[in-house]
């Protein structure tokens, strides 16, 4: 079961916030109101960037693998993908650093397809964690996700 109980997946805006079926967390919608939410905002964004930027360097250090689709079955995906991140995480421990390609991203996708599992918000999750995160002064708004 991924991602484990307790933990969620960061998403854009281009996708629902939602607890199940596949917990996905996204960004407060413009205008954001109050601190928290701007709080949580920036903090989201940052950790999105990072993520991103791995996943680019990935797409980009494997590109025979990632740029077209996977001849593997389905169930076998995740450990396709397990075994780029450790041999990606091995060529950075020796200095081997590739910059990600530029990618343009569509934020604004759109899901045409039916939905035949029930869905669950996640806004309410989201809440949570916008309290959490501003009433968590040791942290400050620069942090840094490295």
């Amino acid at each position: 079961m991924y991602p484990p109980p307790g933990h969620f997946i960061l998403v854009d805006g281009g996708y629902p916030c939602l607890q199940h079926p596949l917990p996905l967390i996204t960004p407060y919608k413009r205008p954001v109101q109050g601190v928290g939410a701007q709080r949580f905002n920036l903090h989201h964004s940052r950790a999105r960037s990072i993520i991103e930027r791995a996943f680019g360097m990935m797409k980009t250090r494997f590109r025979s693998i990632f740029l077209k689709a996977l001849e593997v079955h389905h169930t076998f995906v995740p450990h396709v993908i397990t075994a780029c991140a450790i041999l990606h995480n091995i060529c950075l421990g020796v200095g081997d650093i590739m910059a990600p390609e530029d990618e343009h991203e569509e934020d604004d996708v759109e899901d045409e397809g039916e939905h035949v599992l029930e869905t669950v918000s996640g806004a309410p999750w989201r809440d949570q964690l916008s309290a959490e995160v501003s009433a968590l002064e040791e942290v400050p708004i620069d942090h840094d996700y490295w």
